[in-house]
Formats: C-alpha cells, sequence, structure tokens
C-alpha cells in the first residue's frame, strides 16, 4: 500500500511540477471577410534566434485551437499558415504566462487564387485536400540520419520492427522519390539510404491504381503512398555510401550505393556481398547489415529467405551467403511528355542448412510421432528488369507499359532421413533421401494501359492489355530408401532421374467508360476477358545398372497435365464523390470455361466445366474531418480448384504419400469484408486506429488424407461446407515533447477467431481457432544525445476441437526488446540491441527460449566521412531457431542452423557532393 501511494505522490508531483512549467496558448481562427472557421491550419512557434521549430498544433474543425508549451524568456516567433491565405506571424519576447489570442483573422491570398507562385515559410505540416504534407527542415534530425531516422520524428507516422510503415495506423504499400519508385516501389532501399537532409517535403496521399491515377479517379484502396520531394539545391550531384567489413569465423559484408541526381535524371548503382544473411542495403549508421536487430530494410519469409523487391536470396533456413548488384533510372524526355523509370538486379546466393523436425501427427486412430533430420545447400543465380514508360499522347490521352522480366537458376542438394513411430514406440516406417535439383525459370510480364479523357469532367475510355508468360524447367536426381515396417508392403527403393517442364501464358483485356452522371455521381461500364493456359510435363527415368544410365522410362511417375481457363466479366457500376463521403460500388457476372486434361499410363483423363457466377466489390470511406474518417470494403469472389485437384489421376512421385485428384470438387466461393476507423489529433499528437474484417468461404477445398498401418498416406480433395475467419484490433500512439526531450508510446492488440473443418481417415472434423496478440512500445530520445526504444509483443493460441483425436492445444509466445543508441561523446556512436523470445511448447529437446544481444561502437572522423565501427553479434552465444507451428492435424517443433556468435570490424565512406556547393576546404570541390 506504502509503494502505491509513493508511486501516485511521485506522479501528482511531476505532473505538477511540469504544470508549472508550461503555458497555454490557445485562439480561433477565422476567414477575416466570411468569419467562417478555417479548419486545419497550421500554428507553430519557431525560435528568433536560430528559427527552430519549438512546437505546433492544427486548428479543429471550429478553427479552435490550444497547445502548452514550455516557459521561455526568449524571443518566439507565433506564426500561423493556412493553403490560399497569407501567413500571419506575431514577435513574442518571452513567454511566461498563458495566452488568448482570441479570434485570428487570416485575410485571403489573392495572388495565390490567381496560381502566381509565392514564396513564403513552409509550415512544418499542411493539410491540403487529400494530401498530407511533412517540411522536413521542421522535424530534427541528426546530420548523418537518413529517411527512415525522419519518418520517424513524423507526428502519426510509425514503424514497426518489421520495418512496416504506418501513417495514422494505415499501412504504406508504395514510397517514391520526386514522384518515381527507386529500386521499386516498396521504398526500402530510398528509407534506409537516402539522408535525410536531402529531402524537402515528405507527402503522404491514398495509393491509386495507374487506371485511378491517370483517369482523376479516388483510390479504392485504404493503403498510402509516400512521395519524398527532394531539395531543389539537392536534386543535382553525386551522393552515397561504401562499407566493408570482416570479422570472425570469416564473416565480412561489403555494400555501395552511388546516386547521381541532375533535376529530373536520376541514376543510382548499387552492390553488396555479405555471408550474414542480408541484402546489404540498410547502411544503417549503429549495425550496417547486421541482421537480429533493428535492421529490417528487407522482407523475411518463415523459412528464413530474404528478398528485396520480389526477388529472392536463400530459398532455406540456415547461412546465406549472397551477392548482388543493381541500377535504377529515371528521367523525363520530350518536355516531360515520356517519363521512363526502371531498374536491374543481378543476385546470387549460396545457403546452407541443416534441420531438425518433431512432429506429432494427429490421426483419429491414434497419434504417431516423425522425427526427421536433412541438410540442405541451395545455391540461386538471377536477374530481373523492371520499367515503366509514361506517354503522354496529349493533354487528354496517356499511355502506360510496365514490362519486366526474370531469369534465374536455383541448384539443390538435399540429404535426410525420417522415420514414423505409433505411439507405443513402434517403427511404422523410415525414409532416406539424397536429391539434387536444378531448376530454371523464365518469366516475362507487361502491362499496357491507355486513357483517354474528353472535354465533359469524368467522361473517358480505357483500355488495357496484361500477360504473364513463364518457363520452367527442373532436372532432379533423387535416390530413396523406403522401408515400411507394419503390413508386410515391400520397400520402396528408388533411383531415378525426373524432369518437370512448366509452361504458363496468361492474359488479361480490358474495356471500360466512365460517364458522369452528376459533378459527384459517374457511372461506369467494364468488360474483362482473361486466357490462361497451364503445360506441365513429368518424366521419369530409372536407373538402368547394365547401361549406367537413366534410361528405363517409368509410365507410373510419368504424366501430363493441360488445363486452359477462360472467362468474360461484363460489370457495371457506380462511382460517388462528394466532400464527406466517396465510394463505388461494381456489379457483373463471371462468365468461366474450366478446361482440364491429363495423360497417364496411355489414358487420357479431361475434366471440362462451365460456371456463371455474380461478382461484386465496393467499398465507402466517410470523412468525419481532416484526419477522422471510416472506410469499408466488400467482395465477392470465386476460386477455381487447381488441376492437380480435380484431376482424377494417381501421383505417385512420394513414397510416402499418393495424391489422387476429386473431379466433382466444386470452386470455392469468398466473401470478404473490412472496415477500420482512424483518427489522429494533430493538436494532441494522438492517434486511434480500430479495424475489423473476416473471410467466409463456402465450399472450401481441404485435403483429405487417409493413412494405412504402414503411416502411408493417400490424399485426395474434398469440398467442405464452410470455413471463415475474423480478426479485430486497434492501435494507438501518442507523442510528448518536454524541452530537449521526445517522448512516444503506442499500444495496440489484434483478437482473431477462424473456423475450419478437415478430413483425416474419412472422418469430419471441426476447429475453432483464438488468437490473441497485444503489443506494446516506448521511444524515448533526449536531444539527439540518446534514444532508448523497449518493446514487447506477446501471443496466445488455442485451438478447440471436434469429433477428433485431441480436444484443445495451447501454446503462448513471448517477445521483448530494448533498443538504446547513444552519440555522446562527441563521434562516438553506439548501439545495443537486447531480445528475449520464449515459446511455452516447445518439445522436448528443443530450446524453448533464447536472448539475443548485438553491440556496436563506432567512431566518426575525417570531417565526419569516415565512420569505424566494431560490432559484435549474439554477445551472449544463444541465438537458435526453434519453432513451434500448430495445425488441425499436427503439432510441429522445428530447428534450422541459424548465425552464430561472431566479432566484425568495419569502415564506412559517406560522399556528398550538391550543386550550389563550394569546396569545403577538405580537398573535395562541390558541384556548382
Amino acid at each position: 500500500m506504502l509503494k502505491k501511494s509513493l508511486l501516485i505522490a511521485s506522479l501528482l508531483f511531476t505532473s505538477l511540477i511540469f504544470s508549472q512549467n508550461t503555458v497555454s496558448l490557445k485562439g480561433k481562427i477565422i476567414d477575416k471577410n466570411t468569419s467562417v472557421p478555417l479548419e486545419s491550419a497550421t500554428i507553430y512557434l519557431k525560435s528568433v534566434k536560430d528559427s527552430t521549430l519549438i512546437d505546433y498544433t492544427i486548428s479543429d474543425k471550429n478553427g479552435n485551437f490550444i497547445f502548452k508549451t514550455k516557459k521561455t524568456e526568449n524571443s518566439i516567433y507565433f506564426k500561423i499558415s493556412y493553403i490560399g491565405y497569407n501567413d500571419y506571424s506575431e514577435k513574442i519576447e518571452n513567454l511566461k504566462a498563458d495566452i488568448d489570442f482570441g479570434s485570428i483573422k487570416l485575410e485571403e491570398n489573392v495572388s495565390s487564387l490567381k496560381e502566381i507562385i509565392i514564396q513564403s515559410e513552409a509550415p512544418p505540416v499542411t493539410i491540403k485536400n487529400d494530401t498530407l504534407e511533412f517540411n522536413a527542415s521542421s522535424f530534427k534530425v541528426r546530420p548523418d540520419a537518413n529517411v527512415e531516422a525522419l519518418l520517424k520524428q513524423l507526428p502519426g507516422v510509425e514503424i514497426d520492427e518489421e520495418g512496416k510503415i504506418t501513417v495514422n495506423g494505415k499501412e504504406v504499400n508504395n514510397i517514391l522519390v520526386n514522384g518515381k519508385p527507386f529500386f521499386g516501389k516498396d521504398g526500402k532501399i530510398a528509407t534506409q539510404n537516402l539522408p535525410a537532409d536531402i529531402i524537402d517535403k515528405v507527402q503522404v496521399t491514398d495509393t491509386k491504381t495507374k487506371e485511378e491515377e491517370l483517369s482523376g479517379q479516388d483510390a479504392t484502396s485504404d493503403e498510402k503512398t509516400i512521395n519524398l520531394t527532394i531539395q531543389e539545391d539537392k536534386n543535382k550531384g553525386v551522393f552515397g555510401k561504401a562499407n566493408v567489413g570482416y570479422g570472425t569465423d570469416d564473416r565480412y559484408e561489403s555494400s555501395l550505393l552511388f546516386n547521381y541526381f541532375k533535376d529530373t535524371q536520376k541514376i543510382s548503382v548499387l552492390g553488396s556481398s555479405n555471408n550474414i544473411n542480408s541484402i546489404g542495403f540498410s547502411m544503417d549508421e549503429i549495425f550496417d547489415n547486421m541482421g537480429g536487430g533493428r535492421n529490417n530494410s528487407i522482407w523475411v519469409n518463415d523459412n528464413g529467405s530474404f528478398g528485396i523487391n520480389g526477388m529472392q536470396f536463400g530459398g532455406n533456413n540456415g547461412i546465406t551467403q549472397s551477392n548482388m548488384i543493381g541500377v535504377n533510372f529515371a528521367d523525363e524526355w520530350a518536355k516531360k511528355k515520356i517519363n521512363p523509370n526502371g531498374s536491374y538486379y543481378y543476385s546470387s546466393a549460396e545457403t546452407n542448412n541443416n534441420n531438425r523436425t518433431n512432429r506429432i501427427n494427429l490421426l483419429p486412430t491414434g497419434n504417431t510421432n516423425t522425427l526427421a533430420e536433412s541438410k540442405t545447400k541451395s545455391i540461386t543465380d538471377g536477374h530481373n528488369i523492371e520499367m515503366d514508360f509514361e506517354i503522354k499522347l496529349d493533354s487528354t490521352a496517356t499511355i502506360y507499359l510496365s514490362p519486366s522480366f526474370s531469369k534465374s537458376e536455383v541448384k539443390n542438394k538435399n540429404f535426410g532421413f525420417d522415420a514414423t513411430f505409433d505411439e507405443t514406440g513402434a517403427a511404422l516406417n523410415e525414409n532416406t533421401s539424397d536429391n539434387n535439383w536444378t531448376s530454371k525459370n523464365n518469366t516475362f510480364k507487361n502491362n499496357i494501359y491507355f486513357y483517354k479523357g474528353f472535354k465533359k469532367k469524368g467522361r473517358g475510355i480505357s483500355a488495357s492489355l496484361n500477360n504473364e508468360n513463364s518457363k520452367n524447367t527442373s532436372d532432379l536426381f533423387t535416390k530413396t530408401a523406403t522401408t515400411f515396417f507394419q503390413s508386410g508392403s515391400s520397400n520402396d527403393d528408388r533411383d531415378q532421374f525426373r524432369i518437370d517442364d512448366s509452361k504458363n501464358d496468361s492474359f488479361r483485356a480490358e474495356i471500360g467508360y466512365n460517364e458522369p452522371l452528376r459533378d459527384s455521381l459517374v457511372f461506369n461500364f467494364k468488360t474483362s476477358y482473361k486466357y490462361n493456359k497451364a503445360n506441365d510435363v513429368r518424366e521419369t527415368y530409372d536407373f538402368d545398372s547394365g547401361f549406367n544410365s537413366y534410361s528405363n522410362f517409368n509410365d507410373l511417375l510419368s504424366n501430363k497435365i493441360f488445363s486452359t481457363t477462360s472467362s468474360v466479366s461484363p460489370m457495371v457500376g457506380i462511382s460517388i464523390r462528394k466532400k464527406k463521403i466517396r465510394g463505388s460500388i461494381s456489379m457483373g457476372t463471371e462468365i468461366i470455361n474450366f478446361n482440364n486434361q491429363s495423360t497417364y499410363l496411355s489414358t487420357k483423363t479431361a475434366v471440362n466445366k462451365n460456371y456463371i457466377y455474380p461478382k461484386m466489390n465496393g467499398y465507402v470511406s466517410i470523412t468525419l474531418g481532416k484526419s477522422k474518417s471510416i472506410y469499408s470494403y466488400y467482395s465477392y469472389e470465386v476460386n477455381l480448384p487447381t488441376a492437380n485437384q480435380i484431376l482424377p489421376f494417381q501421383n505417385l512421385g512420394n513414397p510416402l504419400n499418393t495424391f489422387i485428384g476429386n473431379a466433382y470438387l466444386k470452386p470455392n466461393e469468398n466473401y470478404s469484408l473490412y472496415t477500420n476507423f482512424n483518427n489522429y489529433d494533430y493538436a494532441s499528437r494522438s492517434g486511434f486506429y480500430a479495424y475489423a474484417g473476416g473471410d467466409y468461404n463456402v465450399n472450401e477445398i481441404v485435403a483429405s488424407t487417409t493413412y494405412d498401418s504402414d503411416f502411408k498416406a493417400t490424399t485426395t480433395y474434398q469440398n467442405v461446407d464452410r470455413a471463415y475467419n475474423t480478426y479485430i484490433g486497434f492501435n494507438l500512439n501518442k507523442s510528448l515533447k518536454q524541452e530537449k526531450s521526445t517522448f512516444k508510446y503506442g499500444f495496440g492488440m489484434q483478437l482473431g477467431y477462424d473456423y475450419n473443418q478437415g478430413l483425416t481417415n474419412a472422418e469430419l472434423f471441426e476447429s475453432k481457432g483464438l488468437t490473441l496478440n497485444p503489443r506494446v512500445n516506448l521511444t524515448w530520445s533526449i536531444d539527439e544525445l540518446i534514444t532508448i526504444n523497449p518493446s514487447y509483443k506477446y501471443t496466445y493460441i488455442t485451438n478447440d476441437f471436434t469429433n477428433y483425436v485431441i480436444d484443445n492445444t495451447k501454446n503462448f509466445k513471448h517477445s521483448a526488446k530494448l533498443e538504446i543508441t547513444s552519440y555522446w561523446p562527441k563521434k562516438v556512436v553506439l548501439g545495443s540491441d537486447f531480445g528475449y523470445n520464449y515459446n511455452s511448447n516447445i518439445a522436448d529437446g528443443f530450446q524453448k527460449d533464447f536472448y539475443l544481444w548485438n553491440l556496436s561502437l563506432g567512431y566518426n572522423f575525417y570531417q565526419d566521412k569516415l565512420l569505424a565501427k566494431v560490432k559484435v553479434y549474439d554477445l551472449l552465444n544463444q541465438n537458435v531457431s526453434a519453432t513451434r507451428t500448430i495445425t488441425p492435424t499436427a503439432i510441429t517443433d522445428m530447428e534450422n542452423t541459424v548465425l552464430q556468435q561472431y566479432v566484425m570490424f568495419s569502415l564506412t565512406y559517406k560522399l556528398e557532393k550538391f550543386g550550389g556547393k563550394k569546396d569545403n576546404g577538405n580537398g573535395m570541390i562541390f558541384m556548382d
């Protein structure tokens, strides 16, 4: 009781001290001529001495504002900015008491109405129409900070531990530089590598498709796009970074990013090589490319592979040595009538991994236990080219082209052993495999879109053609030895060479017409035609010892599959666009022709289907304020079974599992609903985002597996009545600033519930799953000296079963992190990332928890152009990769190879030469 009383007293005392050191500013902003309140005007305070931004707020829908700020005896400017109005400025000699400004009248800027450019001071935040704009120079970051550090300072912007960016709760899926992609639209390279001090504005808008962008339609997506505009004097020059490092156990890293900007022309080159499971382009000032901490500039799959812009490295858990080079180009030609943009990547990677698995197979007849071990080596090699061209034929017509081509080769060597036992420990089967696999893939994609507008606003015609053509060939040398212990079945020994040849060609053509019925109401009509052709050929040859070659054709393990799908979808819709509400609804019919044919043992089998289904989607967005809205989306779609699922022939490729299709499968019908509420209060720097949604599936397609006494499986496919998943969650965040300290915190929670049906040994069962994910994060920054960022995430999963061998499974996980960054003393950079993970239900023999602690110490010299660092990965030498996966049919514990402790020394060089600058005295001449 005493402790609680002391805590309450301490909080009250702290609050009292803080209130005594602050003053309150309030007032109301109105139009001078009409006295109409002005919503979303920016009110801010700046230091007279050095123009430093002290504080700011935004007026509410009634034009009112109120905010508290620190008392000061220094002179400050009180400023107000609003789009289309003259700025208001008042000098305050000292700020020691509360001030009520009453009604402040802003005068309309006549010059701006005539579209004459007026040079004026940019406010920290501007809200204009559907664009939220931040003035980068108003938000203080270190001189060597990257764009990601700048984004973290912006109100309402959050970047989670996986690198996902959200603005006021809405996910950012597109990042542009001066309106164009920079090494891909995901923008990870831009945020991690572009220096913050070259950015002029950070503009946030709704993400639009190219069709919506060119036709002037509203965005149907609820996701956001960030556009980074470059300062005019920094848009001409060269800049970049180079990094090299070497450490214990022969660990190494190297990376280079070089940029040449000249007005509209931008050329960037990057390259990297390392063996620490990284792409190599994070350029993180603290840990460079070291993973396992705050460096999340790339995406990482559940299987441990990683990639960027759709390119995958590795492909397995384990340790990967990767190399990559890339070039990005953007420009404007023919007086801005042609806007090209493109990138090229070459990548190679080698991954080595050892895997250990313990799987409990849940069966109505009694559980079985499978123990498995494998050793894998994978080598990948790939090229990727992406381009897009926007060609303006005239002021009303535009053509957009977006071709891409990828070429890859994967070589994989795998040796594995697994054995399955019943509940008494009696052996059911065991399998040894030795595989050497080579796969080659070529894929070409293209998107051509044409839009023509007419004199009547909103009237337009569009046409598009999309195609994707891919060819994949693979060669497999496989040796397997399978032993069955219970039924007396003969053992299955194979020494084979298998060739798989797959071709897939898909095309989609669409034509549309928009006709405005009123200023806020548009009728639209679209018709699309889709065609897909897939051809898969498998040939298997047994080893002939007499000829010492793979020459005996095995027709039991060879087959041909041919599938075509064509559909026509006429759609009509209505779009509405008012000040407070916008939305659309489209309805139509999809007429599908689905033809499949297999050739197996010289027998041809055909399964041909014709379907007619309705098609519908729609959304509505209701604006409740400048930063408050409600969004909802609904869709209905049909998903066809695959050719392998519907063709009733035997696939004997796996000695432990035979697959047979089901010609009577029905398509799966999916109903999807999503809604959210978003509110960010710029006056209090607090945001709240709530969301809910779900998917309901009719005729869900599930695998139906039966097992014999040797635990040899036969799998087919069945429709079950229904399956659904629902989720609801919220996120809230708040930012506080006092003197030179900034404190930000966020809290979120998601609750998920799903219902599924399945079939095992021909018995129908039900599973009901509940998932709970609360999380909290804090960030405390003291000036530019130190940043402390603790975070915690908890995951609870439970599954209840009906008509099944078990009634319930439960599992929970803890994940806690503490990141500390210090820039004291001067020129010294210290980083510490400490993490703890705990998994409650890992099986015996697998480690339930581990600590991961990374440390970095750096020193800047040569006028801060060079940074020398020593880094320690996994200081406590505890890193493991133990995971548990729970499904309705199995509980799987898995452990893979992970990076172990190493120490690395690195050196980073920073280059910046921008137009308008002169020799800075260190021998480097800057461009004029």
